[in-house]
């Protein structure tokens, strides 16, 4: 940022020998090349590699890396360990920003019908944290109905929408996250060994749908899948009491989640014209 100076009559009146510059340059190395590898974050739809971000800020990789590590630290950047690609994190994602108000009505129809399909509540949930936040819930109808609230938190470890998330992650950031809550019993079907949580993950990789068999609640039951295309880490989910949502009715509504997370707009952050 540069600031003009007004002149000074006592500056004219002694030749100039008491001006100072007119244009002062108050810009903070540090800052430009942090404000570089956000604009090249927001650029990218898949995430950007190591080199890109030290090729545009001409940092070296290892100045470049702990930039990058501190921005994660503070959940602005997210990493993806497998690809060795960097995203925007949720720390730029707050409940009233306009990219999760685009994902919430893009999905709402969707929830809508799922509930009326199937006549149980539908859920989008998203990682906050080390949670699961829920951004849009449409309750069932019925008088005995499983249902959070909108703005809720559950567990990573035991929820659908947990499981569909956690899936698709790095599995350090899994671990990470994990250590920080513990796997405490939410009931006594909940998972508690990380080992076994790791060992349910690569089922729900291998189905395409993550189940909470009364896990999260005694009589609760709830089907999940991940919003994969969405580039968030985001899920949908149809929940229910466990004595009317049998297991033969979870394969049947996954299948159909899985289909309508895949006709679920591609890309959230870009409002539609």
């Amino acid at each position: 940022m540069a600031r003009r100076r007004k002149q000074d009559p006592d500056d004219t009146a002694s030749g100039g020998s008491a001006r100072v510059e007119e244009e002062r340059d108050y810009s903070v190395r540090a800052v430009e090349r942090v404000c570089l590898i956000l604009n090249l974050l927001q650029e990218s739809v898949d995430g950007i590699t190591l080199n890109e971000v030290a090729q545009t800020t001409g940092l070296p990789k290892s100045s470049a890396f702990r930039y990058l590590w501190t921005l994660e630290s503070h959940r602005y950047v997210e990493r993806d360990e497998e690809r060795g690609l960097f995203r925007l994190g949720l720390g730029f994602v707050g409940m009233q920003s306009r990219h999760l108000e685009i994902l919430r009505e893009r999905a709402r129809p969707s929830l809508a019908a799922l509930r009326d399909e199937f006549g149980e509540t539908a859920n989008l949930g998203l990682l906050d944290g080390d949670h699961v936040i829920y951004i849009d819930i449409v309750e069932s109808r019925r008088g005995v109905r499983l249902a959070a609230a909108r703005g809720d938190h559950d567990p990573l470890h035991s929820t659908a929408l947990g499981k569909a998330i956690a899936a698709h992650l790095p599995e350090d950031r899994v671990r990470s996250l994990l250590e920080t809550t513990g796997l405490p019993p939410r009931t006594s079907s909940t998972i508690t060994s990380l080992d076994d949580y790791l060992d349910e993950l690569a089922k729900v990789r291998r189905a395409g749908y993550a189940v909470d068999n009364g896990e999260n609640e005694e009589d609760g039951r709830c089907v999940a899948v991940p919003l994969l295309a969405t580039h968030l880490p985001a899920a949908i989910s149809v929940s229910g009491p466990a004595s009317r949502f049998s297991m033969q009715d979870v394969k049947r509504v996954a299948k159909t989640l899985i289909e309508v997370a895949a006709g679920i707009a591609t890309n959230p952050l870009t409002e539609e014209r």
